[in-house]
């Protein structure tokens, strides 16, 4: 790009302050001056829009705008000698209004004849180009289809295979941004540019799915190196004050309202929606002090985005969309395809794992394949996963059969769900089907991996190694994103501290095969958020049974008589999403003879309350029931006992009386249970004394229950249990004497419970123990002597300040390993 390209729009700026202050003062030159004014500000948005675009344009056109940015100065120099020009020298003063017609007239010129056809010849090429290219890839790759092999999962034997592996995805996935190369340098300059404008109040960041939109938003948050214009850096402008939301198709926009005001006004959200909110359409005068951006993520709607957006001094917004939205943003950056260098920069990495071709592999070949994918990012990654480690001739079948597409004229997202099924087609069945399966799920959520392994292990008969072994080749393939904690991966680690993410375009793409074929002999039954029905196309088909194994429905507040009838003898999992504080179980789980899996997760603001339990009668091989966001109820006494349930999850669940020690009776309802997790549950004060009696129970995990107190005495009575999670209970002041009497016990995590003062003094009694978490317990200063006896002990985690009492049982405890614990600090607000 020529350097007069990047001063233009600044001579055009000076120049029509020139003008304006002419039509004000000479008389001789006002006529001329407003008619170039007039001009000018024509061009001025087009200069400005090429300036930002980040485009290498043509020699012949870069001509013409190093034309017109010459007439531009020159006009300016000319502004300058009348503005400076006595009004007294008549003579001098007729010889500028002449120059001035003449500049006008060459202006005028340029606007109503060249400038005219660039833009006819920029539309029709940007339609025919386009067109050419997307369906031009997707009939490519479609032809290699059936010859794309199936791809097996290799998992070592062991505990510390999956460990291993996530820790290798998370490099990768570290490592991405960076492999875009000049495509993202160049994106974060402009962008930020744009947002640091003092005018610049709503920017947005449009192009294709899969264009790598986020990816960009993503890269501007977190970017403290370049300098901005007036010398700070990006992170000091923010002050690190940015706030990431994801809005998505289906958006709970109270919450969202709240969660900003809340980064806004410097309080703490508390979940819900929040009746302090200003009007978000008036000009609000709230100062607050610092700069603060807000980063709107995935926004469809135009409606949704004007309740999103609050106007208010020193506040910014970013919007990420496939969409424009020209009557809110200020400005707006489209995202462009990467060029050949970046292309092949990101297949490589993709392919090889590396930002080049390797000496031994066909240069060309590459070259062509590269060519192929026509610059966009998600398809170069996951093409390029999918090709890593097939042989030469196989590489070969693929580019011959690419080369070979023929468009068709189908649009540009119906073309990319073509193209990407390329990307699971050549998948094993087992691994196919888990993909498929991740369309039972709202879109942009976070899915945690135990409702996967509670799914799995009906669905498909998995081991709970196997789930993550596919999950690992499935994230490896580019075809999901793994998320952990900074804890996640370690030995005993809880599977719910592992998400899966999914990208936009892939769950389109995995709805979109779900829903091929008769309704009543789909695998799969899925129905993608409705307010307030079902599809029509279920209730035509309700006469004959639906033989789906899996069901899931994502729905508003649905009353009793709104469901309708229907038989499904092949159910095994049924999740069931909505956005409700009431919601009627649908009766037609009576007809579920084979339900093994229960998903219940509420998407509200508020705790739903359940209504209809009387379902649960009906659910004799239930083997797992996970319930999120809603009151735990007090179950029908003609509903119990669940024979055959083995996991129970209550997450952020209100548990109100359902736990109440005088009612409730645990091992008459729940006489098989094996795992129980109670997860953000801020109102369980005490667990009920019954839970001793529940000697099936191998796993106990409460984690994040503030308002828990204590522990019941007869812990020990647990004579099953294997692992014991009590993790950020701050209100948690001591562990009973009764807990060293868990003679099974080999996994403890007391992390985070900051007010506890100390451990038992027969904690040695645990002769089981294998792993000790007790990382932030600040008050705890002293050990129990006991605790050299724990000859099973091999891990410990803690702070610093305790770890050395620890390191001086290296003789009685030779094979003991003692990690002191540090400090995360991470963005997981980038991903809420």
């Amino acid at each position: 790009m020529a350097v007069t390209d990047l001063f233009a729009g600044e001579i055009a700026t000076e120049l029509l302050k020139q003008l304006i202050s002419i039509v004000r003062k000479s008389t001789l030159c006002r006529a001329s001056a407003e008619q170039l004014v007039l001009h000018v500000k024509e061009l001025l948005p087009i200069i400005q829009e090429i300036k930002y675009s980040g485009v290498e344009l043509p020699q012949f056109r870069q001509s013409q705008l190093d034309r017109i940015s010459e007439i531009l100065r020159s006009g300016l120099e000319l502004s300058n000698k009348v503005l400076a020009s006595s009004r007294w020298n008549v003579y001098k003063n007729l010889q500028l209004a002449r120059k001035m017609e003449k500049l006008e007239k060459h202006v005028a010129r340029f606007v109503q004849g060249p400038m005219q056809a660039h833009v006819l010849a920029d539309v029709h090429h940007l339609r025919f180009d386009s067109a050419e290219r997307f369906d031009r890839l997707e009939g490519s790759t479609r032809r290699i289809e059936r010859q794309l092999g199936s791809l097996k999962i290799e998992r070592e034997g062991g505990g510390g295979r999956w460990e291993e592996e996530l820790r290798r995805v998370e490099e990768l996935e570290e490592k991405f941004e960076g492999n875009l190369g000049m495509a993202l340098e160049v994106g974060v300059r402009k962008l930020k540019e744009l947002v640091m404008e003092r005018d610049g109040g709503v920017v947005g960041i449009c192009g294709i799915g899969g264009s790598g939109k986020t990816t960009l938003a993503r890269a501007v948050c977190r970017d403290d190196h370049i300098q901005s214009n007036s010398g700070q850096t990006y992170a000091a402008y923010f002050n690190n004050r940015i706030l990431f939301l994801t809005v998505s198709q289906s958006p709970n926009v109270e919450e969202l309202r709240s969660r900003i005001w809340a980064f806004l006004s410097n309080t703490e959200y508390m979940g819900g929606a929040s009746p302090g909110i200003p009007q978000w359409d008036l000009q609000c005068e709230w100062k607050f002090g610092v700069h603060a951006l807000v980063v709107l993520d995935d926004v469809w709607s135009l409606s949704v985005l004007e309740q999103l957006i609050f106007r208010v001094p020193g506040c910014k917004t970013l919007v990420v969309s496939r969409s424009k939205f020209p009557t809110v943003l200020n400005q707006t950056y489209e995202v462009e395809l990467l060029d050949d260098d970046q292309s092949m920069t990101l297949f490589c990495y993709s392919a090889f794992g590396q930002k080049s071709i390797p000496i031994n592999v066909d240069e060309q070949l590459v070259k062509q394949l590269v060519r192929e994918c026509r610059g966009l990012p998600l398809a170069l990654k996951v093409i390029g996963a999918s090709l890593r480690g097939q042989p030469q001739m196989f590489w070969m079948s693929a580019k011959s059969r690419l080369s070979r597409g023929e468009p068709i004229g189908e649009s540009h997202e119906a073309n990319l769900l073509e193209r990407m099924k390329t990307s699971i087609s050549f998948l094993s069945d087992k691994v196919r089907e888990c993909f498929l399966d991740l369309a039972c799920f709202p879109e942009d959520t976070k899915i945690p991996l135990d409702i996967l392994i509670n799914m799995w292990v009906e669905v498909h008969d998995f081991v709970e190694d196997d789930v993550f072994a596919i999950l690992i080749e499935l994230s490896e393939k580019n075809l999901i994103t793994l998320v952990k904690d900074a804890r996640a991966g370690d030995t005993y680690c809880s599977y719910y501290t592992i998400f899966v993410t999914q990208h936009d375009v892939l769950r389109d793409l995995a709805l979109h095969l779900n829903n091929s074929g008769n309704i009543n002999q789909r695998r799969r039954l899925l129905m993608p958020r409705r307010e307030g029905s079902l599809p029509k196309e279920w209730e035509r088909n309700a006469g004959q049974p639906l033989n789906a194994q899996i069901v899931s429905l994502h729905t508003g507040e649905i009353k009793g008589n709104e469901w309708f009838s229907m038989e499904f003898p092949k159910a095994e999992v049924l999740i069931l999403n909505f956005s409700a504080s009431e919601f009627v179980l649908p009766p037609f789980i009576n007809n579920m003879p084979r339900l093994r899996a229960l998903i219940i997760i509420n998407h509200g603001t508020s705790h739903a309350v359940l209504h209809n339990l009387s379902v649960f009668a009906a659910m004799p091989n239930l083997r797992s029931l996970w319930l999120e966001r809603v009151s735990v109820p007090q179950f029908p006494d003609q509903c119990m006992p669940l024979e055959k349930l083995h996991k129970l999850s209550l997450v952020l669940c209100k548990i109100d009386k359902s736990f109440d020690p005088s009612v409730v009776d645990l091992p008459w309802i729940f006489p098989h249970l094996e795992e129980l997790t109670i997860d953000h549950c801020t109102d369980l004060v005490q667990l009920p004394v019954s839970i001793c009696l529940l000697h099936s129970l191998m796993s106990l995990s409460i984690t994040n229950c503030h308002s828990l107190r204590e522990l019941p005495a007869d812990v020990g009575m647990l004579d099953s249990l294997k692992i014991l999670r009590i993790y950020a209970c701050p209100s948690l002041k001591s562990l009973p004497p009764g807990i060293c009497q868990l003679v099974c016990l080999k996994y403890l995590d007391i992390s985070q419970c900051v007010n506890l003062v100390l451990l038992p003094d027969n904690f040695a009694r645990l002769m089981a123990l294998e792993k000790f978490d007790m990382r932030e317990c600040s008050r705890i200063r002293t050990l129990p002597k006991s605790v050299a006896s724990l000859e099973s002990l091999r891990h410990v985690i803690c702070d610093e300040e305790i770890s050395w009492m620890w390191k001086e049982l290296g003789s009685a405890l030779p094979q003991l390993r003692v990690q002191v614990a540090k400090e995360c600090f991470d963005l997981d607000w980038l991903t809420e």
